[in-house]
């Protein structure tokens, strides 16, 4: 009664408007309402009506406090927010405050984020397999979609690899070999120990067979061997052309250096951001549920197939979210023996496990000892000799994780932790693998490491004998296993993918059904772009066009595995996350240029370049042409670099690094804490939200 007296009193204190007709609801009301004209006069205009023109009033006496008024803040107009930037700007104009210049600054600066907006816009188009990889996320949902965005990832790194090396190496190169008669040559060989190092002659003698040029091209020998493909091509020259002096041999190592630092900022910049993002959206407790419910809808797409796709995209996302929780009410349901006995199965799956890579390592080694043994072998025969030890790897690289694959499920982990493991386990598997054929090769080409006693690598300071230009050699191993594992692609595709869908389709054996469709397994897909990339990174320094050869490689496998996916694959039965996916693919892809780093260090600073071939060939060490470059120097320049390079330099770098390392993480674990205090107050805010919402429903609910 109190509210409805007082509603009584408010309509009463309304006065009438003579001479307009509003809407007075029902005749039989006692108290008439106020028409629109009235309603205006009395309340802020809407964004509709705007300001009043010039000279017109609304006849309140509180006219100041209009939206238009200047005594009203902007905040608080009822306008679009553009609106009130424009309002904010003028009225700073006004008063003084805001000078012309400062103005007409704002005005710039908001036209270029606009631009900037619009290019992005229109380069968004041109982003490489967009629409592709929109599908591929709508019907496999983003822990498939990627593998497929790492993928086209490796491609543009391969791409801006290869422009720098051809900048820089390749095509400086080339136009000096067109420009030969007018060089000028500055060799400043050492003597040499003794001996004929320089003998290298690797083209073939008498008749050569048409079927020995397809030898060449999957071997790497013949004509590729004297090509700008591989190391050994490469001379060792300074040219000086219409007064330009180019130091190819320098030009060289620096470029290596340069795409290795590259490489690396690259792939940790882009692993750090897929961590944050993965910090802030791997748990559940930012209300997942709720975020893709009422704000995970795209209201910007209009056509139909985009719409299907979007709805798969959220079905799959929620899916992940249930498994996830589903998994942890089950973990946490589970009793004293049953983790026990998953305890105990972990570690017989683990012992398993390390049997299996210790025997892969085992027949790596073996294999590439035969091979090497038995490297003069010519045809057909030699062919296979030569790609043993690939086809060695790749056999163990096929059959283990099919291994793993079972022993895994054994350990009842999640999904997402199952991929973390099967991940960290094959990468461990093939790139110990390569690390065991390098180490094999290092073997027979330093003696086992007895380059000054040894007496096939006494006279040259490496095996001579065996390695003309070893280099070219290491070379050819990593250009036959990109061969192979594309050749090993495309084979899996057309003999066991394309005849698996079609017996599962049109057969009704028992046996064949239970089989079944194939499903697109990421960890190993993921393996095998890491272990191909890793080849090429470690071959790069020996095969500087190996970048382009891989990147063409990628854009294929790129279209193969698309077209098996949707052909003869089906959507897993278990979801993948992409964020955190991302995140550890980019980790897997640090351990691999971890590993490559190290044998390209190796090789500049410890072992002596080939006396043959080479832009080196006239070193004791590779490294050896930055010393006579700083050497080369003026006097102030050359004592800088000195300093920088002394241990008076790096001892107090290191301290400092370490000191900024330190704050950086005491920093971390701050915003870590914060973050979590964050996390804490927002589902307690949301549980007080539920408590309210059931209180008022009880009292809705309840009779007066």
């Amino acid at each position: 009664m109190a509210a409805r007296d007082g509603l009584t009193g408010v309509t009463a204190d309304i006065p009438d408007c003579d001479g307009v007709t509003g809407y007075a609801g029902d005749a039989r009301d006692a108290t008439p309402l106020p028409g629109m004209p009235s309603l205006r006069s009395r309340h802020p205009r809407s964004p509709e009506t705007g300001p009043p023109r010039d000279g017109e009033s609304t006849g309140h006496p509180e006219e100041e406090f209009l939206p238009w008024s200047p005594q009203r803040p902007a905040r608080e107009t009822p306008l679009p927010m553009s609106q009130k930037r424009l309002v904010r700007r003028f009225r700073g104009q006004a008063s003084g405050s805001v000078s012309t210049w400062q103005l007409w600054l704002a005005t710039q600066h908001h036209t270029l984020k606009q631009t900037g907006s619009e290019i992005t816009n229109v380069l968004s188009y041109l982003t490489m397999w967009k629409k592709s990889l929109h599908q591929i996320e709508g019907h496999f949902g983003t822990g498939i979609g990627s593998y497929f965005t790492f993928l086209r990832f490796l491609v543009l790194l391969n791409i801006c690899t290869f422009v720098l090396v051809a900048a820089f190496v390749v095509i400086p190169v080339m136009t000096f070999e067109r420009l030969k008669g007018e060089k000028q040559w500055i060799t400043t060989a050492p003597p040499p120990r003794g001996g004929n190092c320089t003998e290298y002659d690797p083209t073939r003698k008498g008749l050569v067979n048409f079927y020995e040029y397809a030898l060449d091209i999957l071997s790497g020998t013949g004509l590729l061997e004297l090509s700008y493909l591989f190391y050994g091509f490469y001379p060792p020259e300074s040219v000086q052309v219409y007064g330009f002096s180019y130091n190819s041999s320098l030009a060289y190592l620096l470029t290596m250096v340069g795409f290795f630092l590259m490489t690396f900022c690259w792939t940790v910049h882009r692993a750090v951001m897929g961590f944050k993002h993965s910090r802030l959206h791997g748990d559940g407790t930012l209300s997942n549920y709720s975020n893709k419910v009422f704000t995970g809808w795209d209201f910007c797409i209009s056509q139909p197939s985009a719409v299907q796709l979007k709805h798969k995209s959220l079905r799959y996302d929620l899916q992940m979210d249930l498994q996830d929780e589903f998994l942890r009410q089950e973990i946490a349901s589970r009793t004293r023996w049953q983790r026990l006995a998953i305890i105990l199965t972990r570690v017989l799956v683990n012992g398993l496990i390390l049997l299996v890579i210790g025997a892969a390592f085992y027949a790596i080694y073996r294999a590439t000892e035969f091979s090497q043994a038995r490297s003069k072998v010519m045809g057909i025969a030699g062919l296979l000799i030569q790609y043993l030890p690939s086809i060695v790897i790749t056999s163990a690289n096929l059959v283990t994780p099919l291994i793993f694959n079972q022993l895994v499920r054994l350990e009842q982990y999640s999904p997402a932790m199952e991929i973390k493991l099967s991940l960290f386990r094959l990468v461990f598997l093939k790139l110990a693998s390569l690390g065991v054929l390098l180490y094999s090769l290092w073997a027979q080409i330093t003696c086992d490491g007895e380059m000054d006693s040894a007496a096939a690598c006494r006279r040259c300071g490496y095996n001579q004998e065996q390695y003309q230009c070893w280099e070219t050699k290491i070379g050819q191993e990593m250009y036959k296993l990109m061969i192979f594992d594309l050749l090993i692609v495309v084979s899996i595709m057309i003999l066991i993918d394309f005849p698996r869908k079609i017996l599962v389709q049109y057969s009704s054996w028992k046996a064949v059904q239970l089989w079944g469709e194939q499903e697109f397994l990421l960890p190993q897909n993921v393996l095998e772009l890491v272990y191909g990339q890793t080849v090429c990174w470690v071959g790069c320094f020996f095969s500087p066009i190996l970048p382009l050869l891989n990147t063409v490689k990628y854009i294929l496998v790129f279209y193969l595995k698309e077209l098996t996916l949707f052909t003869n694959c089906r959507p897993s039965n278990r979801t993948f996350r992409a964020s955190s996916s991302r995140f550890f693919f980019l980790v897997v892809l640090l351990f691999g240029l971890l590993l490559a780093s190290v044998p390209f260090l190796y090789s500049i600073t410890s072992i002596h370049p080939s006396r043959a071939c080479g832009p080196f060939r006239e070193l004791d060490s590779i490294w050896d042409t930055v010393p006579r470059l700083v050497n080369g120097l003026p006097d102030t320049p050359r004592s800088f670099l000195n300093f920088v390079g002394s241990v008076a330099f790096l001892v107090p770098l290191f301290a400092l690094s370490s000191v900024i390392l330190l704050f950086l993480v005491m920093r971390s674990h701050g915003y870590t804490y914060t973050i979590t205090q964050f996390k804490k107050q927002l589902y307690q805010a949301g549980r007080d939200k539920q408590f309210l919402v059931k209180k008022m429903s009880a009292i809705n609910i309840s009779p007066d």
